[in-house]
């Protein structure tokens, strides 16, 4: 197997323990739907792994009902923001080495200080998106 960047090419984590490269990540949302049609079997029990370098404020808020996410931040720092169904708001504040977890079903988003890499361990199946 050749060697690819996490970054642009993120990997499934399926039942059985098999690890799947995935075709390359694009911040369009029909990538999760095409996600979903190859993976959507496995249910909460996949997971995508991925990682994304960014400068700038997310445009969207997101959430994955199969489950929660882990979010480590690999470089940089970050805000994410995880929205309740009443609208009250969460901040939690990563640096370097640090992680959060964003629960199932809860929306969120992310703001950055400057450029940031982050490591997502995510329910991919089922995720949502919507306009911030």
């Amino acid at each position: 197997m050749t060697p690819k960047s996490l970054s642009t090419y993120p990997i499934h984590l399926a039942r059985g323990g098999k690890a799947v490269a995935q075709p390359a990540m694009t911040s369009d949302p029909a990538w999760y739907a095409a996600y979903d049609a190859r993976h959507g079997g496995d249910g909460a029990d996949g997971r995508l792994v991925s990682a994304y370098r960014f400068s700038s404020n997310w445009s969207m808020w997101e959430r994955h009902p199969l489950g929660e996410e882990i979010v480590y931040c690999i470089a940089g720092s970050v805000t994410l923001r995880q929205r309740a169904d009443d609208g009250t708001e969460t901040h939690v504040a990563l640096s370097a080495g640090a992680y959060a977890i964003n629960p199932a079903n809860v929306w969120h988003t992310a703001d950055a200080a400057g450029e940031v890499e982050l490591l997502f361990i995510t329910p991919g199946s089922g995720t949502e998106h919507e306009p911030r």
